[in-house]
């Protein structure tokens, strides 16, 4: 009897010292009274709508040609399928966006060779920011200092030290989730999914010249990124790889800044499948050759729609002889800008002539991280949309090509998506 009524003693002492908390945060006892309450993440994130990005609701559409296919290769057969919602950039990744990335790795290498860290509450380093935004980039001084990111002496024109671009490497860090899902790989330590490399981050600005033969390209190639006038122009040079590694800063960026305000991280930002960027692209209307309906490129004022080749090669008829802001002509249903035209858009998606075929009909999407020592044919890559330099075929919704993972082109630029839910619309 001792015994028992020992333990009835100790189990009512715990019931009465079960917590949870309320909506400000504090703790309040849940009074023992049995029921399930449920515990709330500790921390609660309160960020605000997606800056510069659209709400995509759910919804189902018919992914495929809404036309003649004109190839006759039947890469794209017409299928319904189901989309889930997101949040897509309303305009494709600019110069300046980018830029952003590419002077924050920039400086957070000069941070670490200058000794500019701090010790955090949990004895972890990271870098002080507010030392590093210090950095007098035009100092000699402070140049000599970071000798390993300056161009060696024979690389120099007229002795000036100027960064060199492919030391401005970002490390990409993640976790495979695919493989860690495989049954195969149950059991498997964590680590065994954790992935790590350092990626060149600066655009090929030479890909203007390297494009198109016997065609005086230089000054863009010189300006392009360079230049202030082009800050809202999408970057383009950027191949798929330094896409994704965009994705990975922008979302450590974000995530950094949130949990230094105790707030909850959010999901990743990412690059749309094949059928998001569709789905998105189509703007609800599911049987329409082009964002903003059938079957002209042409508004009734005789206007064109979009940035593309017009006509046998007319390139400033459309008010852009390369690239245009991102911001141009008129947004679809959805609010983005040059879902058709302007620079083709890399997606997440492999390129696969039969991927239509076996993709399920929820979220369809065929992913392969190819490794360099794979064979071409793996390392396609979905690009949707057209561009400034493509005639109106590929300006339709449905049309599908391909580039190579690896390599840049100043016709191809990306856009990031992220899956929040809807809340965020407020």
């Amino acid at each position: 009897m001792k015994n028992q009524s020992f333990v009835i003693l100790l189990l009512a002492a715990l019931s009465t010292a079960v917590v949870s908390c309320n909506k400000s945060g504090k703790s309040k006892s849940i009074a023992g009274d049995g029921q399930l309450h449920g515990v709330a993440p500790a921390a609660r994130s309160s960020m605000t709508r997606p800056l510069g990005m659209s709400y995509i609701p759910p919804g189902t559409f018919h992914m495929g040609p809404s036309d003649e296919d004109v190839n006759y290769n039947f890469t794209a057969r017409n299928k319904q399928v189901s989309i889930s919602g997101f949040w897509m950039d309303k305009t494709e990744i600019t110069n300046n966006e980018y830029r952003q990335f590419v002077y924050w790795v920039r400086d957070s290498l000069a941070a670490v060779r200058l000794g500019f860290m701090k010790t955090g509450t949990g004895g972890d380093t990271a870098i002080d920011w507010k030392r590093a935004a210090s950095i007098k980039w035009g100092d000699k001084g402070t140049l000599e200092k970071l000798n390993d990111l300056i161009l060696t002496p024979d690389n120099r024109l007229y002795g000036k030290m100027d960064i060199d671009p492919d030391m401005i490497v970002y490390n990409v860090q993640g976790f495979n989730l695919k493989e860690a899902a495989k049954r195969e790989n149950a059991g498997r330590p964590r680590k065994d999914f954790i992935y790590r490399y350092n990626q060149k981050i600066y655009p090929d600005t030479l890909c203007w010249m390297r494009d198109f033969s016997y065609s005086y390209n230089e000054p863009m190639t010189k300006r392009y990124f360079a230049h202030p006038s082009y800050g809202e122009y999408p970057v383009v040079g950027v191949n798929w790889k330094q896409a994704n590694a965009f994705c990975h800063w922008r979302t450590h960026y974000l995530n950094s800044y949130l949990e230094g305000h105790k707030k909850a991280p959010e999901s990743d930002f990412r690059l749309p499948s094949e059928a998001e960027w569709e789905y998105a692209a189509r703007g609800g209307r599911t049987q329409s050759m082009f964002p903003w309906g059938n079957y002209y490129l042409r508004n009734k004022k005789g206007c064109l729609l979009a940035n593309f080749k017009p006509g046998r090669g007319n390139y400033p008829e459309d008010g852009g002889f390369y690239t245009v802001r991102a911001d141009s002509y008129w947004p679809n249903d959805f609010g983005l800008y040059n879902m058709a035209g302007n620079v083709s858009e890399w997606t997440n998606s492999l390129f696969y002539e039969g991927s239509y075929n076996f993709q399920h009909d929820m979220n369809p999407d065929v992913q392969w991280n190819a490794l360099d020592t794979d064979p071409p044919s793996m390392k396609r890559k979905v690009i949707r949309g057209g561009s400034w330099k493509d005639v109106g075929f590929y300006l339709q919704t449905s049309t599908r090509q391909y580039e190579y993972q690896d390599t840049t082109k100043s016709y191809i630029g990306f856009r990031c998506v992220i899956d929040l839910p809807a809340q965020y619309r407020k």
